[in-house]
């Protein structure tokens, strides 16, 4: 081979990576262009997920918020309920040890009313009795009426069983100790005496 020969391979040679170069580059380029086209389709599937994914956690904690909220509000009602439970009871502790000086206020009535020339002690017993009672229900007391009514457990306490034609099987015939409600709850139960 002579040296033009030599050159002349070379030169195509060259011409040949050339060509073959660009045929790179233009598949390279058909390639980024075609690639981009796929990646912005993965990048738009991506985000969408991403969002959809936030907007889930998003109604998540959304959600728990309302829980929590939801939670507060019963937790604030029963707590006001109970403060008010306890303010409307909160003399039931002194009513209870006064009941039995109201008892006994009864009694000297009772005792009183046989005795011939205590007519002023009765009186004065009597003015103490009223005005004790006028205090105690202003704070809700009130006495239980049992005479005549069935016997109901949760409102009175049978002592004894007595025989009675006036009275069916079950009704309260006497009353040995009388019942008081406060408000609307139960402090003491009447002592009872019940047909039988």
């Amino acid at each position: 081979m002579s040296t033009n020969e030599t050159k002349e391979s070379a030169n195509m040679d060259e011409r040949q990576e050339e060509v073959l170069e660009q045929d790179n580059v233009i598949e390279t380029n058909d390639s980024a262009v075609s690639g981009d086209e796929p990646q912005a389709e993965e990048q738009t599937t991506g985000e969408s997920e991403r969002i959809a994914e936030l907007e889930r956690l998003a109604d998540d904690h959304h959600s728990r918020y309302l829980r929590a909220q939801a939670d507060f509000d019963n937790f604030r009602r029963r707590t006001q309920k109970e403060k008010e439970e306890l303010a409307q009871y909160a003399s039931m502790k002194l009513i209870t040890q006064l009941l039995p000086v109201l008892d006994n206020f009864g009694r000297a009535l009772q005792a009183g009313e046989g005795a011939g020339g205590t007519d002023s002690f009765a009186k004065g017993v009597d003015m103490i009795f009223r005005q004790l009672s006028q205090v105690l229900e202003a704070e809700g007391l009130k006495p239980m009426d049992a005479v005549g009514q069935p016997f109901d457990p949760e409102l009175h306490q049978a002592i004894m069983r007595v025989e009675s034609d006036e009275h069916e099987e079950g009704t309260v015939v006497e009353v040995v100790q009388t019942g008081y409600m406060l408000k609307e709850k139960v402090i003491r139960p009447a002592m009872v005496k019940v047909s039988g």
